[in-house]
């Protein structure tokens, strides 16, 4: 009896496919390094041969006609979006590029390279696992790529890849990667770096970027791509202690308060005792509620709301911790910083500090050391320009919740903004507290009876940058509330007062 061979039907289905990009591990990247150094043609190239751009995006950056395709194809125009980068050929600002392959999905920061853009590498930067720092087989080691290369492991970039370009422009020549890729070691270990790859390649040509090549046989480590792909990516926040700064109360009704944002470190589970900053009050988690319903758990970066099993009066710019192991609550400590203004730092002048969900008012006391680009090494100034980076003392109005940058990025990091302006001037790494207060707070209730000293006392706190209420009631409740959050209060008592 003859066999019946039906053809057999393949479907394709969205909501699988959709589950299996979802499952992919995602991986952040971010290119730096000196002008120049192809930065944007090796993301071009990285994005064309891995087929992750679409054929129209092709035909507007390619160039008159050519035998090999590939040649005539502007990659750098891929990522450079704007015209004035288009007609200048430099990248300005920050391009974000989206792309997968069969192992994960990555999400890319095409980053400037020309000084006075350094503000905005360091904003692509905050945010990747993995930082390329592109070097110029012919120049070398540059003085861009030094800064690029301390501001990545300022940010603690878990991982760092020297991608040595150009390599056609010297004769593939082994002897000029393994001179520079001695330098580039030297200055990995010099920075700490524990985790640092150096890989030749050709943007332009396409070698050693997706595809090996047949140009330097005598490199047998993995091309850019394959290393993106295996890099381990393990993030530790999930591990870290649980800090939740809030962002805004939920109050729908009178049986439903819940203390919502976005989960900076760690895991909470219904039941774990948590500490309202800076109250210092403790209670255990009610429930975890989240826009499709309640949860057993929740680790970071997830949004959430917690409710409690104790009233407690918690406000934005609070915050729930792990009540065994809280943040230092201290409004003086040291940090690295990083000037992105073109007016110079000027210590002692009152500036805006956001951290987390809160902004305070704070100043600089003192500048411990700027950091020489050339060498890396410390020497004494008394200020910083536009995008000098060195260690300050900080003092802010009233506490913050703070742990070290190096142990948690999201509440180690702030920036100082321009009161007037509100330009944003710096980004900060906290280093190390310096006075710690975990319940007590310097500001202070004081009552007066004579109108004219109120008023200049008042004066001059707020001249100071002290943050000040004026009131006429002496609510216990409220005067204790006011001096938990930082806020001197000034009691003006009537006539014949007590």
């Amino acid at each position: 009896m003859p066999l019946s061979l039906e053809p057999m039907e393949t479907t394709f289905s969205m909501e699988d496919f959709l589950a299996a990009e979802q499952a992919k591990e995602l991986v952040r990247f971010s290119t730096a390094g000196s002008v120049d150094d192809g930065k944007s043609t090796l993301i071009g190239r990285l994005l064309y041969d891995s087929q992750n751009v679409y054929e129209d995006h092709v035909r507007a950056v390619t160039k008159a006609a050519n035998a090999n395709v590939a040649a005539a194809i502007d990659f750098a125009q891929l990522t450079d979006g704007l015209r004035a980068e288009r007609e200048q050929g430099i990248t300005i600002d920050v391009a974000y590029r989206y792309f997968s392959t069969t192992h994960r999905k990555f999400i890319i920061a095409d980053t400037p390279g020309h000084e006075q853009y350094t503000r905005n590498m360091a904003t692509g930067a905050s945010t990747a696992d993995v930082a390329i720092i592109l070097v110029d087989a012919r120049k070398g080691i540059l003085t861009q790529s030094r800064r690029h290369a301390y501001i990545a492991s300022l940010l603690g970039t878990r991982h760092i890849v020297a991608a040595v370009n150009k390599m056609d422009l010297v004769d593939y020549s082994s002897q000029v990667f393994a001179s520079l890729e001695r330098d580039l070691q030297q200055l990995a270990a010099k920075l700490g770096i524990a985790s640092f790859t150096s890989i030749p390649v050709s943007a332009l040509i396409g070698d050693n970027v997706v595809d090996r090549g047949i140009n330097m046989p005598w490199y047998d480590g993995p091309t850019l791509l394959e290393y993106l792909e295996t890099v381990p990516t393990a993030h530790g926040d999930a591990g870290a202690p649980f800090r939740l700064p809030i962002q805004r109360v939920i109050r729908p009704d009178q049986h439903y308060r819940g203390f919502a944002g976005q989960i900076a470190s760690g895991t909470v589970w219904p039941g774990d005792r948590v500490i309202a900053l800076p109250s210092g009050r403790t209670s255990r988690v009610k429930s975890i509620t989240t826009f499709d319903g309640d949860l057993l758990r929740a680790a970071a970066p997830m949004s959430i709301a917690l409710t409690l099993e104790d009233e407690l009066d918690i406000s934005r710019g609070e915050m729930l911790a792990a009540a065994h192991e809280p943040p230092a609550v201290a409004s003086n400590f040291s940090a690295a910083l990083v000037w992105m203004n073109a007016e110079p730092l000027d210590p002692g002048k009152t500036y805006l500090l956001k951290h987390t969900s809160q902004t305070v008012k704070a100043r600089v006391t003192a500048i411990r050391h700027r950091v020489n680009m050339q060498t890396l090494e410390p020497e004494q100034a008394t200020t910083l320009e536009l995008n000098s980076i060195g260690e300050v003392d900080v003092e802010t109005t009233r506490p913050l919740f703070l742990d070290p940058y190096a142990a948690h990025r999201h509440t180690g990091s702030f920036i100082l903004i321009d009161p007037v302006s509100h330009a944003t001037l710096a980004a900060g790494m906290v280093r190390t507290v310096l006075s710690a207060r975990p319940e007590r707070s310097t500001a202070q209730a004081i009552a007066f009876r004579d109108p004219e000293l109120l008023r200049q006392a008042e004066t001059r706190l707020i001249e100071a940058g002290v943050d000040v209420v004026r009131t006429r009631t002496a609510n216990p409740d409220l005067v204790q509330r006011l001096l938990q959050i930082g806020v001197t209060v000034l009691i003006e008592e009537a006539e014949g007062g007590q």
